[in-house]
């Protein structure tokens, strides 16, 4: 009896924030899965409630019809050629820049560390407009400094190539801190000697960094690069604010484009299918990663 009461009375304690909990979160993940098989929308709910459409959402997005003007492929598509080549850039980056901070007697490192960290620190809407304005084709620091060098700066987001180099620069400025940091935190966990003995056997910088660093580093590596896929993958601020879709929406991702379906559309209906796909996309894409991760780690 005693132990049940034990048992029961950290339920007790847990409950009333379990509830909050379940209201405040649990409660619409639910009702917008609910919400991703009927017609809500603006347009409806001045007429009529909302109906049961079953796949209709799903088959619409998916390139069952035309009726949403959107090509589902091609965005997902640019999606990730968007994550991949961010994370390639983060990655190389932040463990590059980690490997420098992390000499032995380089002077001023923590000084290092915390300037470079900032653009990390500062929130990401605030970043993404000042980048955008940044790259403004008439009064933007980027077309000034060109001219100044003699050079006519594009009209950045009039064509595909230049808008995805904005929002690219934009995002690698945002991104590469973090790996940075967790790099720089692996790297601590290394001990020295493993390095120092590699260097007596007369091994490379290349050959200690492939064969001695790199694995020791894999476990801190792998759950930071997972989580980068899963942030870029879903970088509304800065294709949202920066990129805008331009030029003609080729620079749309899933999530912003779901967005579009809320304002100015007012599809809820459809944007909650949308966010339903992505949603079985990246759980997808995580369960398949680990399961490498641990093909990996059992070799």
């Amino acid at each position: 009896m005693k132990t049940r009461r034990a048992s029961l009375l950290p339920m007790a304690f847990i409950g009333p924030a379990a509830l909050v909990m379940a209201a405040v979160t649990l409660y619409p993940i639910l009702y917008g899965i609910g919400m991703a098989f009927t017609d809500f929308s603006v347009r409806n709910l001045r007429h009529q409630d909302p109906h049961f459409v079953g796949l209709a959402n799903f088959w619409a997005i998916l390139g069952g019809s035309d009726a949403l003007g959107i090509s589902f492929p091609r965005i997902l598509g640019f999606n990730l050629l968007w994550t991949v080549v961010n994370l390639a850039f983060h990655v190389s980056l932040g463990v590059g820049l980690a490997m420098l901070l992390d000499r032995p007697g380089l002077r001023g490192s923590r000084l290092y560390r915390a300037a470079l960290i900032l653009p990390w620190a500062v929130p990401t809407y605030v970043t993404s407009l000042t980048w955008r304005n940044m790259f403004d084709a008439q009064s933007g620091a980027v077309n000034l400094l060109l001219a100044s060098w003699g050079i006519q700066g594009p009209d950045w987001f009039a064509h595909f190539g230049t808008a995805f180099a904005a929002v690219l620069t934009t995002n690698i400025w945002l991104g590469f801190p973090f790996m940075m940091m967790v790099t720089s935190a692996g790297l601590k966990a290394i001990p020295r000697e493993t390095q120092e003995a590699a260097a007596l056997d007369g091994a490379s910088a290349w050959q200690r960094f492939r064969h001695v660093t790199l694995p020791q580093l894999r476990p801190t590596l792998v759950p930071a690069i997972l989580m980068g896929f899963i942030w870029t993958f879903n970088q509304f601020n800065v294709l949202y604010f920066v990129g805008k879709g331009e030029p003609l929406g080729q620079t749309e991702i899933l999530v912003t484009q779901a967005y579009r379906f809320v304002d100015p559309l007012g599809l809820y209906g459809t944007a909650s299918a949308f966010a339903l796909i992505i949603f079985v996309i990246l759980l997808g894409f995580t369960l398949l990663q680990l399961r490498l991760t641990r093909a990996v780690e059992e070799r």
